[in-house]
């Protein structure tokens, strides 16, 4: 973690609770909109947008079913993928988790996963880099909140979870708010929320939430 991405993170972003997960801070940002042009994060721009500034839904309601089913990480090795604020990562590290990994493509990102862990007083280690076209180690756990956002990342995304699946054998859970990429005829529903958001993020207050299973087994599934 760099001092100056620390910096940055303690500069525009305010620790506190989670809305759908108030046994979680994390440092948020009170405006989003600002942030978002200083830090000239759009989808159309190669700069990554400021993720790790907001809860958002998908990782809101992924780390609430990890919060109310610790036995699904518990005493195993987690990947949080695309971790943005590390909402869900530390959810699994205060749930017993044996190992939370965290990755983001964002080095302001792995800069908030450290200092929001270090303020719930859990131990995750936060990494910078893009995985999506390897493996996912040794994780026995991938957990992946609201990242179904555009195409490219979809589908790039659904390798990678299938991979981890078959070839690792990981359980694959993610969390998504009804997003347009999200392939729903590859997972299973495990349970759906509504959960608070900011408005002038989604236009609307509550987005109602899901947390799937990735069922790796689907004939015709990428590879």
């Amino acid at each position: 973690m760099s001092d100056i991405s620390a910096t940055f993170v303690r500069l525009h972003a305010r620790l506190g609770p989670v809305a759908f997960v108030p046994e979680v801070r994390l440092h948020q940002a009170d405006e989003p909109i600002g942030l978002w042009e200083l830090t000239e994060g759009e989808f159309s721009s190669a700069q990554p947008p400021p993720f790790w500034a907001f809860a958002w839904a998908g990782g809101q309601g992924l780390a609430r079913y990890v919060t109310d089913h610790p036995e699904v990480v518990a005493g195993r090795r987690v990947l949080d993928l695309a971790s943005g604020s590390g909402l869900v990562a530390i959810a699994a590290a205060r749930a017993g988790a044996a190992a939370v990994r965290a990755v983001e493509i964002d080095e302001r990102a792995v800069a908030a996963v450290a200092l929001n862990a270090e303020a719930n007083g859990v131990r995750v280690d936060a990494e910078l880099a893009d995985i999506l076209d390897g493996d996912a180690g040794d994780a026995e756990v991938v957990l992946v909140g609201d990242a179904f956002y555009s195409e490219a990342m979809a589908k790039r995304m659904l390798r990678f979870l299938l991979r981890a699946a078959r070839t690792g054998g990981a359980r694959v859970l993610v969390g998504d708010p009804g997003r347009a990429f999200l392939p729903r005829d590859r997972f299973r529903e495990l349970a759906g929320y509504d959960v608070p958001v900011p408005e002038a993020l989604e236009s609307v207050r509550v987005k109602h939430t899901t947390v799937w299973e990735l069922n790796p087994g689907l004939p015709g599934a990428a590879r």
